[in-house]
């Protein structure tokens, strides 16, 4: 809901009309552009008239010949032609004419990819609410939707003029009552229709599969109730179906009107949650406040009933259809399984939300089941959400829960807006954690113990059932890798999932004189293993650890959720003796809270006159075979580490060298499992950046769109040494990446915050230019 007019809402109905246009008594009133065109060719045309009193109705009403008046609001459809129109615009009681143009509809994964599955087991099914479906009519005896249809009505307009016959089950232009929105009766009953669009939209909604064969869930509000509302009218003629298309199914704008009264009638008792409107029209880039249907939709919204629109199938990207353009309506786009914009939704600022939108399966007519896609299968999706947040907060109104789908959602970005997609659980729930995919678990253990891989090779290496990881649904491990170069060969690996293309950047680069070390996040590949490839002229040994990782589903246990932090030092230049340990306390560290914090997101840098080897691990466990990195004598190095701490909340941090080893300590983050924060979404290695310069103490910026946080692999090399960090958004302690030599190749992990414009600042913190690859391996996203 964009809120440039919601300031009428505040107003009682005699006032809420003057919101609808934005004429006064000299400017005249609006009339939709290319109206009076169409009239001077001698045509009449029927349109709808929003007046400023309800007394103002009689005046327009002699304009031409009255079609329908609404009970309650000052809204009368008429047919006029040039003449009447002229009549109207000199009416100072007139607020808008537009023409009654008909418009079509707008076209068991979607549910628990909104978290819908976890709402339902909680026990927030929309229990107690009721959403009205203004559509083709609903099959109520439908066992997916067995008891839940309530009250039903239709207005189906029949006019010569317009080839447009009714289709309420009674013939006649109204009907009320049981049955009269049946979409298995009357002319939609007949096979030259297509009537099963509503009943589809009602399954979205309400549906219930328990009990049934093949049952998949659900709904996204299995215990709503439906308020089944006919607005649509049979069509003989290919002007309005479309060449070869007639006979078809197509709303009048009027019918609308009536229709959204009615709801605003069984408002008074009936627990209307939201209206469903999954049709619409036209190409809007601003809001069209001017609509005749605003009246009512801001009408509703006071008596706590939203008005869920689809935005519209054109796949315009900057504009959406009306009434989705409403101000005070919600508009909702479509997306795909892979969370990525469906190509035929319409977008742009004025969309509120996104849901799922394509190869939507729910029940049709004749108690069957089929797949449809479009931006009226999204709709219902936020309309059953409303009910199931009214469930789960009694006492907020409409612009409240939809703030609380708007603020949950996880957003997607696309060129010229952002818009958050439904996340029913992360509403719902609040800040509750739970289990589900993507989240964290600490693991440790070697994979890879000192083996060779060959000059210019890769090497299949299995993860999945090895060193304690789970045997199967393993989707991401964080990897600590070691390499050394056999005899004098240098070269570079690349890491990535076994059945993905070979990415172009690499995760570590190491030469002949020691194990270079470094920790990355990765995908595993479908047969469980990743692979590793070593760019050199010789061979290379590698090893492999594990520290950690997620999986593609739901365990029984909760597991870590990632909270950025606006980085802090919690070690400076602290010597770490010969054979000794150093203590890091969470207790101690800025931005961490006193509880629940599973794993801590760490960059150690490090410089020692010997060689060693650093092994960072929770206080009280074992001392692991497992190392963090080993270092070369008189050289910085550094690496990225996600590590448990102990019970007492510290980490040791130990020096396995014959020479006091000098250590910085940076915290980035942490993982937590006592609140819902960012889950781990591990990508294919994607350059986010190539031979990029930065000047001495300069700074470059980087853009990612609708995510907490990156997984960041930084290649850096220049002429002197120097260190590329993290700019945060505030705070004075950059966030160190990767300590680079003079002269060559180093590369660093970490697990850099977004600013909230959506960007990642570089500096190179070092005395001469240096350039930078930079490659993505995970995002961060609410979960």
């Amino acid at each position: 809901m964009r809120r440039l007019a919601i300031v009428a809402v505040a107003f009682l109905l005699s006032s809420i009309t003057v919101a609808a246009g934005t004429s006064n008594a000299t400017a005249g009133p609006w009339v939709e552009p290319g109206l009076a065109a169409q009239l001077a060719t001698g045509a009449e045309l029927r349109v709808n008239v929003v007046t400023r009193e309800r007394a103002d109705l009689s005046a327009a009403s002699g304009a031409g010949q009255v079609l329908q008046t609404l009970s309650r609001l000052p809204v009368v459809t008429l047919r006029t032609d040039r003449a009447g129109l002229r009549r109207l615009t000199g009416l100072p009681g007139v607020v808008s004419v537009s023409e009654d143009r008909p418009v079509p509809a707008v076209l068991g994964r979607s549910v628990p990819l909104i978290g819908g599955d976890r709402t339902r087991a909680a026990g927030l099914t929309g229990a107690g609410g009721v959403v009205a479906v203004l559509d083709t009519g609903v099959a109520a005896g439908h066992p997916f939707l067995g008891g839940r249809v309530v009250a039903e009505a239709c207005f189906s307009p029949a006019d010569l003029d317009y080839s447009a016959s009714s289709l309420c089950p009674n013939g006649a232009t109204r009907q009320e009552g049981a049955g009269s929105a049946d979409a298995e009766s009357g002319q939609c009953a007949g096979e030259l229709l297509d009537c099963s669009h509503g009943t589809h939209v009602a399954g979205i909604i309400a549906g219930d599969g328990e009990g049934l064969d093949g049952d998949d869930g659900g709904g996204v509000a299995p215990g709503a109730g439906i308020v089944a509302i006919q607005i649509f009218s049979r069509f003989d003629s290919d002007d309005f179906c479309g060449s070869g298309r007639a006979p078809c199914v197509l709303s009048f704008p009027s019918a609308q009107l009536a229709g959204l009264e009615k709801v605003q009638a069984l408002r008074q008792t009936l627990p209307i949650v939201a209206a469903n409107l999954s049709l619409g029209a036209g190409r809007h880039t601003a809001p069209c406040d001017s609509d005749p249907r605003k009246a009512v939709i801001d009408t509703l919204l006071t008596a706590g009933v939203a008005t869920v629109v689809a935005a519209g199938n054109d796949g315009f990207p900057d504009a959406i259809t009306a009434p989705a353009c409403v101000s005070s309506a919600i508009a909702v786009g479509g997306t795909t399984d892979a969370d990525t914009l469906s190509a035929f939704s319409n977008r742009g600022p004025l969309l509120d939300l996104l849901a799922p939108g394509s190869d939507i399966i729910s029940s049709v007519p004749g108690n069957g089941w089929a797949p449809m896609s479009g931006t009226s299968m999204a709709a219902p999706h936020v309309s059953g959400a409303l009910a199931v947040l009214r469930q789960a907060f009694p006492g907020l109104g409409p612009a409240a829960l939809e703030a609380k789908l708007e603020e949950s959602g996880r957003a997607i970005g696309y060129p010229g807006a952002t818009t958050p997609r439904l996340q029913l659980d992360a509403a719902a729930l609040d800040a509750t954690p739970r289990p589900g995919p993507d989240q964290y678990f600490h693991s440790r253990g070697r994979l890879l113990d000192n083996v060779q891989i060959s000059a210019n090779s890769a090497m299949a290496v299995q993860v999945a059932g090895v060193a304690g990881l789970p045997a199967q649904g393993l989707r991401a491990v964080s990897l600590n890798v070691s390499a050394k170069g056999e005899g004098f060969g240098a070269g570079a690996l690349a890491v990535h999932a076994s059945n993905e293309q070979e990415p172009d950047g690499k995760v570590l680069a190491y030469d002949h004189t020691r194990f270079a070390s470094t920790m990355i996040i990765t995908r595993v590949g479908a047969d469980g293993k990743v692979k590793v490839v070593n760019r050199g002229t010789g061979a290379v040994r590698v090893t492999l650890d594990a520290h950690g990782h997620t999986l593609d589903h739901a365990v029984a246990v909760v597991g870590g959720t990632y909270v950025p932090i606006t980085p802090a030092r919690v070690a400076d230049r602290t010597v770490v003796p010969a054979w000794g340990n150093h203590q890091l306390s969470t207790a101690e560290m800025p931005g961490l809270p006193a509880t629940g914090v599973a794993q801590v997101a760490l960059t150690v840098i490090l410089k020692s006159p010997s060689t060693g080897t650093i092994r960072v691990y929770a206080a009280g466990d074992v001392f692991p075979a497992e190392a963090n990195a080993d270092y070369p004598a008189g050289l910085a190095t550094q690496f990225h580490t996600i590590v448990k701490p102990g019970p007492d909340g510290k980490i040791n941090v130990h020096n396995l060298g014959y020479g006091g080893a000098e250590i910085s300590v940076d915290v980035a983050g942490y993982y937590t499992t006592a609140q819902r924060a960012s889950v781990v979404k591990a990508i294919r290695p994607t350059p986010a950046a190539r031979a990029l310069a930065i000047a001495a103490g300069g700074t470059t910026t980087l853009r990612f769109t609708g995510v907490t946080a990156v997984g960041l692999t930084v290649a850096a090399r220049g002429a002197a040494s120097g260190v590329v960090s993290v700019v945060p958004q505030s705070g004075p302690t950059t966030s160190r990446v990767v300590a680079y030599p003079a002269g060559k190749d180093a590369v660093g992990f970490t697990t850099a915050a977004v600013r909230a414009d959506g960007s990642v600042v570089l500096k190179n913190e070092g005395t001469a230019q240096v350039s930078v690859d930079v490659d993505a391996h995970a995002y961060f996203a609410r979960g």
